[in-house]
This record gives C-alpha cells, sequence and structure tokens, in this order.
C-alpha cells in the first residue's frame, strides 16, 4: 500500500503532476522525501503544517528568503526547515541550458533539488533548504553572475515581456527597461523599506502578455499615438480567403474606430476612436500594424485580493515615450514612493493607499493633472471638486 494515497490521486489525469516531480526529486533527496509525507499528512489532517518561525535571509539584503518550518519535526525531521528563495530571472527569462543546470546542480547541492518556473512575481523560485545552507548557496549563486529577487516589503523583481526579441509588436524595448530598472533600484530591491510590497511589470504592447493590469502595482503596457497602419492589399487578400471583415473586425471594434467598405473592399479608421485594444492586429496580423509614434501608457494600482479584494490598474499616464535612460519613469516612480511611504499604512498596498486617501490627494503629489483617460467607471458620489 501506498505511503501517499491522497496525493497519489493528484498523479491521476491528463495533466502533468507536480506530485510526480516531488517523487523524482524524493529518489534523490531526504528533503524532498520527507515534504512528500509532510504533504499527504496536511491532505489528511486538511490543516496546513508548515508555520512561520523567524527571518532567515542572508548578508546585507532583507528579502529573497521565505523563512518555513514544520509544525512536526519529529515526524519529518528533514523537512523541519524548508526555506524558499528566490533568484532574480533575467530580462524575459532568457535563458541557456547551461546557466540552468548551474542553478539545478547548486540547489541539489544546498537544497531539495525542487524548483518553481516561475513564481508570479517572475522569479526562479527555489523550494527548500536549511538556514545554515542559505549563506553558502547564495555566496556560490553570486559567483555564476546570479542574484537573489525580491520578497517582504520591498520592490518584487520587474518583470516585462519577450518585446522587441520575438515580438512584432514591441512598442518600447522591455527587455531593456526592465534590466535598467533592476540595476537602478537594486537599494529598493534587496532592503524593505516600505509599507508593503511593490511590483512593476512591463508588456511592450497592449496584448499584455505578462498580464501587468491585473498583478503589477506599476503598469507599464506599448501604446501609440498615432494611428493603425492597414494594408490595403493584405485586406483584400483576407477578403478574398472568405474573412468576413464587417462582422469579425469593423463591427467588434470597440470604439468604432473601424469601417468595412464592401463595394471597394477596403478598411478605414478613426485614430481619434481607436482604443489600441490589438483586436484587429490580432486578428489581421499580416494587414493590420501598430502605429509609428509609439511608447507606453503608465497605469497604477494592480493587485491580487489580499485586504481589499482585487484592482485592476487604472490610467495614470496615457502615454509617454520610453527611451533610455528612462528618466521619466524613474522620476515618477520616487515620487510615487515617496508618497505611499508616507501616507501608506502596515501592509497596504499603493492601490489601497490611493483608494483611502482619493485620488486627487494621489495626482496633486505627483504634479499631474486630471484627464478624463484616468476615470476608472462613472462616479457615484456627486461632490467630487478638483481644484481650479
Amino acid at each position: 500500500m501506498s505511503d501517499t494515497p491522497l496525493l497519489d490521486d493528484l498523479e491521476k489525469g491528463p495533466w502533468p503532476s507536480f506530485v510526480k516531480e516531488m517523487k523524482r526529486a524524493a529518489l534523490k533527496s531526504p528533503a524532498a522525501k520527507d515534504l512528500l509525507g509532510l504533504v499527504e499528512l496536511s491532505y489528511k489532517d486538511r490543516v496546513t503544517h508548515w508555520k512561520h518561525g523567524g527571518i532567515v535571509g542572508v548578508t546585507g539584503y532583507g528579502g529573497g528568503v521565505i523563512g518555513r518550518y514544520s509544525d512536526v519535526p519529529e515526524k519529518f525531521p528533514n523537512a523541519e526547515q524548508f526555506h524558499t528563495v528566490r533568484v532574480n530571472h533575467p530580462s524575459s527569462w532568457f535563458y541557456n541550458t547551461e546557466s540552468l543546470r548551474k542553478i539545478c546542480d547548486l540547489w541539489e547541492k544546498y537544497g531539495s533539488g525542487l524548483t518553481n518556473f516561475h513564481g508570479s512575481t517572475g522569479d526562479i523560485i527555489l523550494l527548500g533548504t536549511r538556514t545554515e545552507n542559505i549563506q553558502k548557496f547564495f555566496d556560490e549563486l553570486v559567483e555564476l553572475g546570479f542574484d537573489l529577487g525580491g520578497s517582504g516589503s520591498v520592490l518584487r523583481t520587474p518583470t516585462g515581456c519577450v518585446g522587441p526579441a520575438r515580438c512584432e509588436w514591441a512598442c518600447f524595448d522591455s527587455l531593456d527597461l526592465v534590466y535598467d530598472l533592476t540595476q537602478t533600484f537594486q537599494d529598493q530591491l534587496h532592503r524593505p523599506r516600505w509599507p508593503y510590497k511593490f511590483k512593476i511589470k512591463a508588456s511592450a504592447c497592449p496584448n499584455d502578455c505578462v498580464a501587468a493590469i491585473a498583478r503589477a502595482d506599476f503598469t507599464i503596457i506599448g501604446a501609440w499615438r498615432d494611428s493603425i497602419r492597414i494594408d490595403q492589399k493584405e485586406v483584400k487578400e483576407y477578403a478574398a480567403q472568405g474573412m468576413d471583415i464587417k462582422g469579425l473586425i469593423a463591427d467588434k471594434c470597440p470604439g468604432g474606430a473601424l469601417a468595412w467598405d464592401e463595394k471597394k473592399r477596403e478598411l478605414s479608421v478613426k485614430p481619434e476612436d481607436c482604443t489600441r485594444c490589438m483586436h484587429c492586429i490580432n486578428k489581421m496580423t499580416k494587414a493590420i500594424r501598430p502605429g509609428t509614434d509609439r511608447g507606453a501608457s503608465i497605469l497604477i494600482g494592480g493587485k491580487a485580493p489580499i485586504q481589499k479584494g482585487a484592482f485592476l490598474s487604472w490610467m495614470l499616464i496615457p502615454f509617454m515615450k520610453v527611451e533610455p535612460p528612462y528618466t521619466e519613469i524613474k522620476d515618477l516612480l520616487e515620487k510615487i514612493w515617496d508618497w505611499w511611504d508616507e501616507h501608506g499604512r502596515n501592509r497596504e498596498r499603493i492601490a489601497e493607499t490611493i483608494a483611502r486617501m482619493g485620488f486627487k490627494e494621489f495626482l496633486k503629489a505627483l504634479g499631474l493633472k486630471p484627464l478624463p483617460q484616468m476615470v476608472k467607471h462613472p462616479r457615484s458620489n456627486p461632490f467630487i471638486f478638483f481644484n481650479e
């Protein structure tokens, strides 16, 4: 009879199972073997057997390691301490196999061998090590050219999409921007200083492949401020192949910016009504392209539900150029952090501080004027006034 019947059930079905990977790691790692028993006990008792037992880390850093301890160490001594280490990923998650092998070999030496590529913040997640091994692991990790990521009330590791490396819709270089921000804000990343965590995510076009609008406190979304470019020859080709351009493209434009001329078999656009939603571009990739005056929209306040529920980011700056050395973005971030650090409560994300203090006060602190694009939803309170 199996020692882990409840976990065995999770191996059934068509999808890959984390249990299978845990069992593979358990063949070489006593910590991973005890982890199987600990998780099985948690499922049996229907309560977690992890507990917080203090702060762990490396010299000079206030984050990057999450302490985790078992409350039944007598049953599973090799999983008594099972700390998680976050490793800062390269821009857009481009690795070579040599680097990955070195990280995995190092983790088998000092940890359980279990990994997660990647965590919700984008870091490499290395699961399961003991306190006495953390500094040793970090010292050798740095020799490989890697660093710890963020955890706690710090700037979490900035992340971005593949951008111009593989995507023709990119409106700015997300790889360079993420690398530059990571290098510039090392102190904010490694040393806790704020009410709570702060995430920066950059998607180089409105398709938002890193879900920045839903998951980032500071959202950078690629955009353009001129007209989309339409190749009428390719449009005619799509029509000849049977595409219902009126029904699938023009009628589904959320801003009503597109019009289909059936007689001429041409597609026209009113740039002022275009919302840059990417629908037409995604459907007719050969015929329609983003404009040439490219940059980004900056949004604020995306987060998952913890205290006051989930927030989607809302507009802060409709358009700005995104070019090295990215001074405008960096200056804006510094102003946001100063205001949040002054007014934020403990474990309060920037969106929750803005919701409590009011967007008017937030804009005043940043020196920004209110714009129609900033309206998140129609107001329900008529007693809202802006200073002349």
